[in-house]
């Protein structure tokens, strides 16, 4: 059997490989869109090639791609109310800001958490990315995301609902999941998650809460696991590293693992 008749072989044994992929909006056009309604947000800091009027029709010419692979058409002015929520995302972000500023003792400038902090640009993607899921646009709120998860470590599903003044230090190994709520001036660090107890029924469980909510004040420390959708972390408490939580936590409360035995010898 010759390379031609192998292909053809296992094209139609694995029809995945053979889907309408072409029809798609591609990786490279989900950054070229992340950069471009970054560049719209924070034009003092990130460039942008093309003026407003060609970044506004590559928008919609993307958005009007996602649809039509979808079978669907699109609203002809979604591009308009996506642009219309930019100063909404500006404001948030604005906010988040000053709240990484306060929370490091390690910053000096703010410009620093513009240009250097990965938990910076994984909120501001996802911050993009939540309006568009909110829009309804197919698939393109996760391809954004996968853009700031790649770049980062950082998992955040574009369905998480997140209140303003929202910190992330270090970030990387976050996962925070689709149906999580996260009130305001929330802290985390690395190596959270924030997830689904089980997804055994898998489908089943797709307009189901599954994932936690955190509310106001709260700070989570590296390595903590918070899992399941009734689970609730009431305001103005601390959850420390290393925990795994499956119930809710009252409201002002610290949680901590037992320390384990520590046995220390000398080398000589």
């Amino acid at each position: 059997m010759n390379n031609k008749e192998i292909m053809a072989d296992y094209s139609a044994d694995y029809p995945l490989f053979t889907m309408r992929n072409s029809q798609m909006v591609t990786r490279k056009e989900a950054i070229e869109l992340t950069n471009a309604l970054r560049a719209l947000i924070i034009p003092a800091f990130f460039s942008n090639e093309l003026t407003y009027e060609k970044t506004k029709i590559f928008i919609a010419e993307l958005i009007d791609k996602a649809y039509r692979y979808q079978g669907q058409r699109s609203d002809p002015f979604i591009s308009d109310k996506l642009l219309a929520k930019i100063p909404l995302i500006a404001d948030a972000l604005s906010k988040d800001l000053e709240f990484f500023f306060i929370s490091d003792p390690a910053c000096r400038y703010k410009e620093e958490i513009l240009l250097s902090y990965p938990g910076f640009y994984a909120i501001l993607i996802y911050r993009i990315a939540h309006e568009m899921y909110l829009l309804d646009i197919p698939y393109l709120p996760r391809m954004i995301s996968e853009v700031a998860h790649s770049a980062t470590g950082i998992d955040i599903n574009p369905g998480a609902k997140i209140g303003e003044s929202f910190f992330i230090d270090h970030g990387t190994g976050i996962v925070i999941g689709e149906t999580t709520i996260i009130g305001k001036k929330v802290k985390i660090y690395q190596g959270v998650t924030l997830g689904a107890l089980s997804v055994k029924d898998g489908r089943k469980l797709a307009d189901v809460k599954r994932h936690p909510t955190i509310e106001d004040n709260v700070t989570i420390y590296s390595n903590a696991s918070i899992l399941g959708g009734d689970v609730v972390i009431g305001a103005n408490s601390i959850i420390g590293g290393n925990t795994f939580i499956t119930r809710s936590i009252p409201s002002d409360s610290i949680v901590l693992t037992k320390p384990g035995d520590l046995v220390i010898k000398p080398l000589k």
